[in-house]
Parts: C-alpha cells; structure tokens; sequence
C-alpha cells in the first residue's frame, strides 16, 4: 500500500476497509483470485475524505448535532443532515488528491465511462450491513464530472436515512468513513445477484442466481421480476422465467435511463444453461476464497462474466459445529427449553455439561444431532412419538427429511440405537411406575437434600478446586435426574393426559379434557410461584405508604428503606423468603449468565404492582380453589356421562386411574427445571468470587467478562491469574451479532433450514394456525411483548409473545389467554396455562409480527388458532 490517497484495486486486499471501506477492499481481494474478472478502477482512501472533512470546521459542529438526536427526530435530522450535504458538495476537492484521480483515470483511459459507488468503513458488517445506505452513480463520463460525483458520494454519508440508521444502531458519525470505488463501465448484455448459499432455505449447497437484462441496478432496486436459477452439485436443480417488462440502459452521453424490453425477449431465458453453470462454478471459486458464502454482483458483456461487487452473506444462521461435515440434522434446544435468545459462552459450556445429549453450538444456540435416531426405524418412530407429539412444525419438518431417503443412511429394521446414543430430547419411553404421590415427594426430598450439601460445602471450594467440584456436583445431579421416577413421573403425566384425551373424544366427542381435569394439580413449583407473588401483594395491600413506595422505586436497592414504613419490616421478610424461594428465576434462565430475581429484586416491582392492581385480596387461594373445584366437577360430568356407554365400567376406571395419574404426576413435571437453576445459583454465586479475584488481578475489566468464557477457559483464568480479552471483547461482538438471528427449529449440516407448517383445513379466513395446548375461548385486547421487563398488563389481556419460560408464570395470574411462537404441549408454559385455566395456542409462526399489540384478537385454545378481530 502507497502513501497516496488514489490507489489502484490490485493495491489493497480484504483487510484494507479502514482505508478502502468495504466495497474497495472487497474488490481489491477479488483481484487476487487467479480466473475472477474485474473492471479495472481505483479507490479514492477514507483519507481523501478526513482531509475533506478535517477543512471544513461547520460539518463537525453539525455532526455533534446530529449526534444528540434520536432517530424519530425526522425533521431536525433532515434539517441538519441537508446542511452537511450542502457543504461537503461545495468543497472544492484539494489539489493533490485531484491530481491523483487525474493520473488514475489517464491510465484507464480518460474517456471512457465509469461507475462511481460510495465505500463505507462500516459496509457489510455481521451486526450492520448498510447495504443502500450510500450512493452509486453510472456511466458517468469526463473528469470534471467523476470528481463532482465523488463529491456526491462523500455527501451521501450524510443522507437522513443513511443518518437514521447509524443512530439505530449505535454508530457515531465520526467513526464511519468513507472511501470512494471509480471503476471502468462495463456495458452488459445482462446482470445481476448471486448468492453462493440459497437465501431461502440457507443451503450452502445450492448457489441462487437472479439475472435480468441490461444494467442490474433496476433488479437490485426490485424494480424488475428477475429470472432466478438455483444451481447444486454442478446441475440446474431449478429455474423460474419471468416476465421481463422493464431493464436498465447506460445512455451514449452518460447517465441511465429504464426502458421497456421488446416483447420477443420478455419471456426469454436471460442467460443459458451453460451460462448459469459457469456463472455458478464462479461463485463457489469466489465463496471458498473468502472462506464464507457470497453475495456477488455480476454481469455479462460480449467478451464473458465481470465480477463488480462481492460481500460476506451476513444473514445466514451459522451451521452447528461438528466434527466432520457428512449429512447431519440438528433440532434446536431452544425451541424445547423456551429460550431461543442466544446464550454466553459460560451458559452454553454448562448446559453442554448438564445434558447427556450430542449437543452442538452455532449462533450462541444449541443443536441436539438428531442423525442416529434418524438412521434408525426404531429412532424415526420415537422422535415422532417424543418432539413430533410436542410441537407440530418440527413434526412437519423431519417428515421431510425422513422423505429424502438418501440424505440419512438406512441402517435395518432390527437396529436399535445403542443407550450412549440416546439423548435427553427424545428419550426411551420409562418403565411404567405405581401411582402414589408419595414417589414424587421423595423424589423432591432427594433434590432439596443434594442442593443444600452442594450449598454447605461449595462454601469450602476456590480456585481450580472449585471447578473440580462443580464438574463432580454436575455427575451428582445427572444422577438424580437419571433416576427413573425422575422422567418416569413425567411421562406417566404426558401419557395420561393424552390417554384420557383420545378415549373421551372416542367415546363422547369432546376435546382436550385433560386441560380442565389437570388444573390445580398439586406440588407444581411454577404456578406456585406465581400464586405466592398474589399472596405477597395481599400482604402489601393494607400498607399505602409501601405500594406508593415501591411506585417510586427504580433500582436494586428498595429494600432497604421498606423498614421505615409502617408493615415495612413484615413486607421485606416476606421478599427476601419469596426470593429464598424463587430468586434463582430469571427470564432465559438456562443461560447461567443471566441476572437472577435474587441479583435484581427490582424485577419483581411490575408484577407486584400488578397484582396489587388487577387482582382482588384472596385472588391466589381463590384461585387456586376454582380450578381445584372445576376439575371435581368435570371428572364427575365425565362419570355420569359414561355410565350410560357400554362397558360402563370399565370405561369409568380406565379414565379415573388416568385422572388419578396426571393429578398426582402432573405437577412434578415443573420440578427438575427448578432444580436445576437453583444449583445454577449456587455455582454462579461461588463462580462470582473467582471473577472478582481476576478483577483485581486486572486479568479482566468486569466480573460479567467472565460469561464469554467456557467453563474450561475460565478455570484456565483462574489457574493463570491471566484471560485472554481479545477472545472476550471478541465473544462480545459476536453475541451482539447473535442476538439478531433467529435460530430455526431444525437444521442440516448444509446449512439448509426445513421449516414445517400446520396441515389444517377448515379454518376461517385469515387464522393463524397453531398447536392447542389449553382449551377454551377467549377474546381480549393482545398485548405483543418481548421482555418480561416491559410488561405492563391489564387484567383480561391476551400476552404474546416469542416464548415464556417459568420466570413469565407470575403474569400468568393477571391475563386471560397466551398465545407464543415456540412451544409444545408439555413446555412451561403450555402446562401452567393449564393449570391456570388460560386459553393457549402456542408454536405460533411468526405471531409476535402477525399480531399487532393493542389489537383484538380471539383465541381458539381447544381448536388451535387466533383470529384477528
């Protein structure tokens, strides 16, 4: 690299943006691929244009204006931004760098034509693209004119939109810079996009090729319907021709101009089946340079392909690691455990540590491989019966992988998957157990016992010691959970439910009974805890100094003054028992990251102060009480109306014995998850102190650095005194780039993402299909939240949302109806809304976007859909 502020693309390569932006580095390093062709051109630096920007003092002091405006400011950005556009168009570009575009444009040939495209520094970032952001301008010709465009270029990091964007997503003004790409005009036949990974289905084995006639700028605009190939393995495996009314002209005098394609040509194939296959062999070339999939510009003129653009592919979810790269299938864990949030590092290690299922990391999730099961008609069959059952998109989604016949070896009939193979996410169905809820209480006592040891002696551990003890406590709690009664509980619940559900629709008609017969069910850790924060507000009710108190309240630290109110002392003791209870929940609490009710006692205001609005005195017990009575009084409907079916008798045991199995089973089911996080607690407690330890050490900036470490790599820290914080500031970046990407349900080792969908007919007009977990129907104000923290419900309000895990059981007591995107009959949040009584349709596509907060909505619990009203 040169001195100069002008450098030739053969100058600069992929790790130039600083000085070239994206686009220009980009091209630079297409430039080194042996066979890629490019239109000669040249960059003008990022220097060129501090220099530009350093001589006029005005632009600085309008940017620290912009700076302090949010993004629905319109009218001031619009303003401010106008004025900077103004001024950097009027600056006469320094002699020097003129001098120097001047050199350059004589070795390509003055005369010709040239694109001028903007080159930002902050181009196509995995947190940001900024595709658009920046202007481009074609076919223009004669230097006076190139230098006046570059201008343009420089001028349109300030466009209001431009401006909005870095505001939204939290770019200062100064920190993006931009370099300016003047590159020769070729004059195609046809142009277009490439995607070296199929945008829709995120196959990194299928190359997607959009191709249209003329300049691709109408295509890249949308202004067109491009004809669209998708190339694998060296053949055309699809190909859609459409009709073609409108392309892009370069004019003989400069500039652009859209024009209609002559009806002869509007139906024709823009490129031919040789083209696409070399236009494709091209981009897997460009894709493995990179290391990564492609968004390539293309076009064709006489003489063959140019390549004007190629950038990283940003919206791909990543594919789950693995050891080698043969045709595997991964189910989300997310999707199971009702947190598809991405997880920190230390959250990942630990669940990898917890779970005895083949788990792989990608995108901050986790991916059980599913692959043996499906190589196995004994596996296919219980995957069906265990994640087909619970969500029905998943369902969908393997019986189209199980259709690829190719894509999982067979193995035969008789095969069985061996028991190291077998993972938690599709378990053997359990020995079948007596029924005594003594078996669950004993069960419960086992965990308690073990969690208090683990309290009592964690106390004595630091150092790399501690880690050994937490590795050997982890085997303790394997063991529990591996005992039978453990998942036996659970599934003798799940399997009666589904049993009384099958014989009384055989035998009367009538749907979904199990919801109304399980409700109240006793032992159930979740919806206790949610009743217990009605009971704690009951508490608060007679003390009106406190709840306008706790109105005023906005940080951790409110506890402390409750003693000076009148009941104040009474109050805070019962806080500090419900968190002795219950503070180890938080919202995503499978992520040990996370801050805990414990950490943030805050957390609890909103509902507190919600219960105290919208719940009458006694609403927890009473309750409790109707749903109690509401089950009685349905198992004795039931009775009466099989006396008088054939078979009486038996029919009326059958269904008693299984309304005796889920009453007594069915609320264990909450228990070992709470088991489980109340140990997370525990660990993150101890772990806490060996993070304060490097903080002084100065090996790290801030206890929570810790959490983008591995369990391995924090008790190397530990060991050393040293961390690595190049690793952490990096994990950081990425998190903040994981948190925008939605994980799918399923995915391949191809990266392809199957999707399902509901089989279902005669739903009404415009219904949005769903899995029914609990019945009844409902209609209400919906209220679209996000963030249990922001929720601010009414009683009678339906909540949708992405997922609720039991931290969310507290709102439960407040609304009428739930309606999520992820879920299963048997998730937490499906059970507690049983057992509340809520109307529920969960595994929602898409319904936090469908649904609109403050709208209408009707929800057809038993039937499995929400209509918008």
């Amino acid at each position: 690299m040169t001195d100069s502020f002008v450098f030739d693309f053969r100058e600069t390569d992929h790790t130039q943006t600083a000085l070239a932006g994206g686009k220009g580095a980009n091209l630079g390093e297409l430039t080194k691929i042996a066979g890629i062709r490019v239109p000669e051109g040249f960059i003008v630096s990022t220097a060129a244009f501090e220099s530009v920007i350093a001589a006029a003092p005005a632009v600085g002091a309008l940017m620290d204006g912009l700076s302090l405006l949010k993004a629905d400011n319109q009218a001031e950005i619009s303003h401010l931004s106008a004025q900077i556009r103004s001024i950097i168009e009027g600056i006469t570009i320094p002699a020097g760098i003129a001098e120097e575009i001047s050199r350059q444009l004589s070795r390509l040939g003055a005369g010709g034509a040239y694109a001028v495209r903007s080159s930002a520094t902050a181009e196509d970032l995995p947190a940001a693209s900024f595709a658009g952001q920046q202007d481009t301008y074609l076919n223009i010709t004669g230097e006076a004119a190139i230098l006046r465009h570059i201008s343009r270029c420089w001028a349109s990091l300030f466009t209001a939109r431009a401006v909005t964007y870095r505001i939204r997503n939290g770019f200062g003004h100064r920190k993006v810079l931009l370099a300016v790409v003047v590159q020769q005009m070729v004059f195609p036949q046809s142009a277009g996009i490439m995607f070296t990974a199929d945008p829709v289905t995120a196959s990194r084995k299928v190359v997607s090729i959009d191709a249209g006639f003329g300049l691709g700028e109408a295509l890249v605009a949308g202004l067109v319907n491009p004809d669209v190939y998708k190339v694998s393995d060296g053949a055309i495996i699809d190909k859609h021709i459409a009709v073609k009314k409108l392309a892009t002209y370069a004019l003989t005098d400069g500039g652009t101009e859209e024009a209609a394609v002559e009806p002869e040509k509007q139906h024709r194939q823009v490129l031919t089946d040789e083209q696409v296959l070399l236009l494709a062999h091209t981009g897997r070339i460009i894709a493995t340079h990179f290391g990564q999939p492609q968004d390539i510009e293309w076009c064709l003129a006489e003489d063959g392909f140019y390549i004007v653009q190629s950038r990283p592919v940003t919206t791909l979810f990543p594919i789950p690691e693995a050891d080698d790269r043969e045709n595997r299938v991964y189910v989300s864990v997310g999707h199971q455990q009702m947190m598809t949030d991405p997880i920190k590092p230390l959250g990942l290690s630990f669940y990898q540590l917890i779970t005895p299922a083949p788990i792989r990391k990608a995108g901050g999730r986790l991916f059980v491989d599913i692959t043996h099961f499906l190589s196995s008609p004994a596996g296919r069959e219980r995957l069906m019966n265990t994640l087909g059952k619970s969500d029905p998109l998943i369902n969908d989604a393997l019986k189209t992988i199980m259709a690829r016949e190719h894509f999982i070896p067979q193995l035969p009939q008789e095969t069985e998957v061996q028991p190291a193979d077998k993972c938690k996410e599709a378990p053997p169905a359990p020995a079948p157990l007596g029924n005594d809820p003594a078996i669950a209480s004993a069960m419960i006592q086992r965990f308690e016992e073990s969690a208090a040891a683990l309290k009592k002696h964690i106390l004595t551990k630091s150092g790399p010691e501690l880690f050994d003890f937490i590795i050997a406590d982890i085997q303790e709690l394997k063991t529990i959970m591996q005992h039978p009664h453990n998942m036996g509980m659970i599934m003798a619940a799940i399997n009666a439910a589904f049993r009384i559900n099958e014989r009384i629709y055989e035998w009367l008609g009538e749907k979904n009974v199990a919801d109304i017969l399980s409700l109240s069910v006793s032992g159930n850790i979740t919806s206790e805890m949610g009743l217990d924060l009605l009971a704690l507000a009951d508490l608060i009710r007679p003390y009106p100094g406190i709840i306008a108190y706790l109105q005023q309240v906005t940080d951790d630290n409110f506890l402390e003054a409750l003693p000076q109110f009148a009941g104040g002392q009474q109050v805070r003791e019962a806080i500090d028992n419900y968190l002795s209870r219950y503070g180890m929940r938080c919202a995503g609490e499978i992520d040990i990251s996370r801050p805990r009710w414990s950490e943030k006692p805050f957390t609890l205001i909103p509902m507190i102060l919600g219960n105290l609005r919208n719940a009458a005195p006694g609403a927890g017990k009473q309750k409790f009480e109707e749903g109690r009575q509401a089950a009685r009084k349905k198992e004795a409907a039931l009775t009466e109306q099989l006396q008088h079916l054939p078979d009486a008798g038996e029919k009326i045991k059958e269904v008693k014995e299984n309304i005796s199995l889920l009453r007594n089973y069915a609320g264990y089911r909450e228990y070992p998850k709470y088991a489980i996080v109340s140990r997370y607690l525990i660990y993150k407690q101890a772990l806490l102190k060996e993070a304060a330890q490097l903080v002084q050490l100065r090996a790290i900036q801030d206890t929570a650095d810790v959490f983008y470490l591995t369990f391995e790599e924090f008790r190397e820290a530990v060991r050393t005194g040293k961390a690595d914080e190049q690793l952490i500031r990096r994990r950081k970046e990425e998190y903040t780039v994981y948190e925008k990407l939605t994980p799918p349900r399923l995915i391949t080792s191809d990266g392809e993402i199957i999707t399902g969908a509901y089989k279902r007919e005669n739903l009404p007009a415009d219904a949005i299909a769903g899995l029914p977990v609990s019945s009844g129907m409902v209609e209400g104000r919906a209220r679209v939240i996000l963030n249990m923290e922001d929720a601010d419900l009414e009683e009678g309000d339906i909540l949708v949302t992405t997922f609720t895990d039991p931290s969310w059981t507290p709102l439960f007591v407040t609304i009428k109806g739930l309606v999520t995107e992820v879920g299963g009959i048997m998730t937490h949040g499906a059970v507690i809304a049983r057992e509340y009584g809520l109307p529920a349709v969960v595994c929602v596509e898409n319904a936090t976007r469908l649904i609109k907060d403050g709208q209408r909505i009707r929800v057809h619990g038993t039937e499995g859909y929400i209509e918008l009203l």
